[in-house]
């Protein structure tokens, strides 16, 4: 009998510490009353910082709904897009929601739930140079010189695909940019929607973009160990997809350009 009433206790002690851990992560996010967001806060439309330093974007739009859904207050936490996954691990952040490409190296440390936008790489360069390049094969050569943001998707795939190109890793891609507008580079890769914005903010200079030239599936980044979370930001999404919302974000962003001018 008590060996019995031991093996039950243990049992309960069992299903009493399941039910604890259940949702470490969403918990802790609940009792703080307070939701944080990673975002590097340099990638129009997804995430971008206007001249009164506010950031905005259909991440920032995705990341207020998710804190109104969760009711809780949100609270961006703007840092190099590199950096981003450290602070998540460490805790420093709840989530990233960053325009963060979804990669199995990422997946083997993170959990992702998405994709809730799916774009693809694209070259930005002169009017000039766009005219020979049609993929990437047309730039893996010793002569052409490439920019890409650093700890981002473009970084490894252009160490990957391109290693006969001259590569400058600029530390953001507000650096990239410059330094392809003052000559120092032929081209920047970086996310086809970013280097959209960059085309249309700079008119006068001549830019243009290819067309998407890989698949980049966009989604939210959380730690290991809350299954809770991870299943409630999917049926998030889910809802967010079926009822238009994520729709409305990508027209609201894409579709009306007065947003850039809040942009530096």
């Amino acid at each position: 009998m008590k060996k019995f009433v031991a093996c039950l206790v243990a049992a309960l002690m069992l299903v009493v510490a399941a039910t604890a851990s259940a949702g470490p992560i969403i918990d802790k996010i609940v009792k703080r009353g307070e939701l944080l967001v990673g975002s590097s806060g340099d990638y129009p439309p997804l995430t971008a910082k206007t001249k009164s330093g506010k950031l905005i974007g259909i991440d920032i739009d995705l990341a207020t709904l998710i804190a109104n859904e969760m009711g809780v207050k949100l609270k961006v936490v703007q840092m190099p897009f590199n950096t981003l996954l450290a602070a998540l691990k460490s805790g420093k952040i709840d989530m990233v929601l960053s325009c963060m490409t979804i990669t199995s190296e990422r997946n083997l440390k993170f959990a992702f739930v998405g994709p809730y936008f799916v774009s693809g790489q694209s070259i930005l360069t002169t009017k000039e140079m766009a005219l020979n390049v049609r993929t990437l094969k047309e730039i893996n050569k010793a002569d052409f010189s490439l920019a890409v943001p650093l700890g981002t998707t473009s970084e490894v795939i252009a160490k990957m695909s391109l290693p006969l190109t001259r590569l400058e890793v600029a530390k953001d891609m507000d650096e990239a940019i410059q330094l392809l507008l003052s000559g120092k580079v032929k081209a920047v890769m970086s996310d086809v929607a970013a280097c959209a914005v960059t085309v249309f903010r700079n008119q006068d200079k001549g830019l243009v973009a290819t067309p998407p030239l890989t698949f980049e599936p966009f989604g939210i980044a959380v730690r290991q160990g809350d299954p809770l979370l991870v299943n409630w930001l999917n049926n998030v999404l889910l809802n967010a997809q079926g009822n238009g919302v994520l729709d409305d974000l990508q027209a609201k962003w894409f579709q009306d350009s007065s947003w850039m001018k809040e942009l530096p």
